[in-house]
């Protein structure tokens, strides 16, 4: 008898910046699958050069990684669909789904995803959101921070950031921008490094536009 199908749930985590939380957005085996894909073709992580818009080598990030297709397959194609229909934001302003690998002592730095003034924005204009899929748990550290985030229900005098740990088939949602368009500062993040195991996750940037 096949294993019964986790059930779909969302929390919202915070309001400044908007996260949620996607529980069991993805399968194991959709999550293996990426994993398999991407494996093969694993390369150091860049960042964006804000004066170029092309990647460069940074000691803030110091994972591995790799762009699938967009569409690549049957199982890819229905990822970004679910994407699309919870963010509702066409699959077309999406970037292609890039997968990560971070082992023991690997990281990201704060940073924000948002993106102006490059040739990234001159495609789709600036990225709004980033969905972010967990496709593995992690025995310890790898957690995702926001450390200007305001949680949900928190008090106006209560220490500012959120934790997120990583688990297999969970996904993040968060919003880089306000709703009037401009950068959201509460949106900077990062990923702790990994201190036990490693860890793999799966990102879609969205943008305002078509992104082609």
């Amino acid at each position: 008898m096949p294993p019964k199908k986790a059930t779909l749930w969302t929390e919202d985590l915070s309001f400044e910046p908007r996260v949620r939380l996607h529980h069991n957005f993805l399968s194991k085996n959709e999550c293996d699958h990426l994993i398999s894909l991407a494996k093969p073709h694993l390369r150091r992580s860049k960042v964006v050069d804000p004066l170029t818009g092309g990647g460069k080598d940074s000691s803030s990030r110091t994972s591995s990684g790799m762009f699938l297709k967009r569409g690549q397959d049957t199982i890819v194609r229905t990822i970004e669909q679910r994407i699309a229909d919870y963010t509702s934001v066409p699959i077309e302003n999406g970037e292609p789904l890039q997968v990560l690998h971070y082992t023991v002592g690997q990281k990201f730095e704060p940073h924000f995803d948002y993106t102006d003034g490059t040739s990234v924005t001159k495609i789709g204009g600036p990225r709004k959101a980033t969905f972010l899929m967990y496709l593995s748990d992690v025995e310890e550290g790898g957690e995702t921070v926001f450390p200007n985030a305001t949680a949900k229900g928190s008090a106006p005098s209560a220490k500012s950031g959120i934790s997120v740990k990583p688990k297999m088939g969970d996904a993040l949602l968060f919003w880089s921008m306000k709703p009037d368009g401009s950068l959201d500062p509460k949106s900077l993040h990062g990923a702790n490094p990994v201190i036990k195991g490693d860890k793999w996750s799966a990102t879609k940037w969205i943008h305002v536009n078509k992104y082609n």
